[in-house]
């Protein structure tokens, strides 16, 4: 009987999977619709430099002699949210200050990729701090948003070949007081997935709108109205759902390790995180630190960030907050996004950085 249930629930699990594997390519389809109808990303232009097993290190402008700058994008989608559009691109705004600029690019897994999990993507962080520490002569800063600032954190734990970090709105305290959508992430998103399993996107987008429907349905409602007075900005909120639609799987393995190990049981700020066997904490991090924080923003609020930056000994610790602001679609990607963010707060990081450099 035991033998039976246990094919039985497999097979549910499956036909689950392919169920949101489909919605995927729907979803994608829809966002190459928008993009036919004018509202793709518009890019700065890039060459990809170095490339590992799931990923490509892309370098922007001509390099030169001054401060390198490495991004890490969430793996839970596409990178170029980072240049949605000249007005509101980060990596624009970062070339204009003379950076060097490099973006981690995270391929698309495949089923047949061995399962990857934290210890693989942060040595992927690894490798293209290598290069550009060897290329430059000197070590980058590193900056990421969301899932890859946390990612970027725990980097920066392992190693301290960074002349400083910068993290954007990306969650470090998973505390049961830390945030109401943590709570409902723990109880929602599955981790028994099989080491070869891929999640779908769709999957983990469905468990965010069931985690935060005010975040994720009702706030981005009331933007989009708001925003009727305003046509400048529709541009920008195409952009971001031909975003949202650009669905990309995660490895299984990743994300029962983000789920147990962060959101559950909230290793890293405990100093208990192991990669390869080495546990790691926010004591550990020794490069300048900054973060910024939107506290309109539900997936990464203040109390999800401030306790990791106290428990942090780097000589320069630094935390900018910003009220959000209307136009962006979904107050978590505003930071990068926002009209508001690009005139006051990205001068306040680019000040801290070269003040700490």
């Amino acid at each position: 009987m035991p033998d039976r249930f246990d094919a039985s629930t497999a097979f549910i699990a499956e036909i689950r999977s392919a169920q949101f594997a489909l919605t995927d390519w729907l979803r994608r389809a829809e966002g190459k619709m928008l993009g036919r109808l004018g509202f793709d990303p518009q890019e700065c232009p890039f060459r990809r430099v170095v490339s590992g097993p799931f990923w490509h290190l892309r370098a922007y402008g001509d390099q030169q002699a001054g401060l390198s700058l490495l991004i890490v994008p969430a793996p839970i989608k596409r990178p170029y949210i980072w240049d949605l559009a000249p007005e509101i691109s980060v990596v624009g705004a970062c070339l204009r200050q003379g950076l060097n600029v490099f973006l981690l690019e995270w391929n698309e897994p495949s089923a047949e990729m061995p399962p990857r999990g934290l210890k693989h993507y942060t040595e992927a962080i690894a490798d293209c701090v290598t290069h550009i520490s060897g290329q430059a002569e000197e070590d980058p800063f590193l900056m990421g948003h969301s899932l890859g600032g946390t990612l970027a954190a725990i980097y920066s734990a392992l190693s301290a070949r960074l002349r400083g970090l910068v993290l954007i709105g990306a969650p470090l305290c998973f505390d049961r007081a830390s945030s109401r959508f943590r709570n409902e992430l723990v109880s929602i998103v599955p981790t028994d997935f099989a080491n070869g399993a891929l999640v779908p996107g769709s999957l983990l987008t469905e468990a965010s709108v069931l985690a935060s429907p005010e975040t994720f349905i009702w706030e981005r409602l009331r933007d989009a109205a708001l925003s009727l007075i305003d046509p400048a900005v529709w541009p920008t909120l195409l952009r971001v759902e031909r975003w949202g639609f650009d669905e990309m799987p995660l490895p299984g393995r990743l994300v029962s390790e983000l789920v147990e190990l962060l959101y559950r049981d909230d290793l890293f700020i405990r100093g208990a995180l192991e990669i390869d066997a080495r546990p790691i904490g926010p004591d550990h991090v020794k490069a300048p630190l900054l973060a910024v924080v939107n506290t309109a923003d539900e997936v990464a609020p203040f109390g999800s960030i401030a306790p990791f930056t106290d428990a942090v000994r780097a000589r320069a610790t630094k935390i900018i907050d910003y009220p959000g602001e209307a136009g962006v679609g979904l107050q978590h990607l505003a930071l990068l996004i926002g009209r508001e963010a690009h005139a006051r707060i990205w001068p306040e990081i680019f000040s801290w950085m070269f003040s700490v450099a």
